[in-house]
């Protein structure tokens, strides 16, 4: 799957299966689903779990636990707009 047919993929009723558990927490964040996105990665370990999870808490207007989770991916706190942020994350995780 590329950038392109990830961001298809918004169309459907639900991700793809084969998705990792990052990439399906971006899914439902672009969909609205902060809830149902944070709970696919708080309690995952991988640096790529962290990444999403900051992206969601700096989103939701938590700064102080976005900057712990940009910590634990070894990411820079974004300062990027929502979208370019996420796209950013997608084409990385993809």
């Amino acid at each position: 799957m590329d950038i392109e047919e990830y961001k298809a993929s918004l169309h459907q009723p639900k991700p793809s299966p084969d998705l990792n558990r990052p990439l399906q927490a971006l899914w439902y964040a672009a969909k609205g689903n902060w809830h149902k996105a944070h709970e696919l990665v708080q309690d995952e370990p991988d640096a790529d779990s962290a990444w999403v999870h900051a992206y969601l808490h700096r989103v939701e207007g938590d700064k102080f636990n976005a900057a712990y989770w940009y910590n634990r991916a070894s990411r820079p706190i974004s300062s990027e707009t929502f979208n370019k942020e996420w796209e950013k994350i997608a084409f990385n995780l993809i």
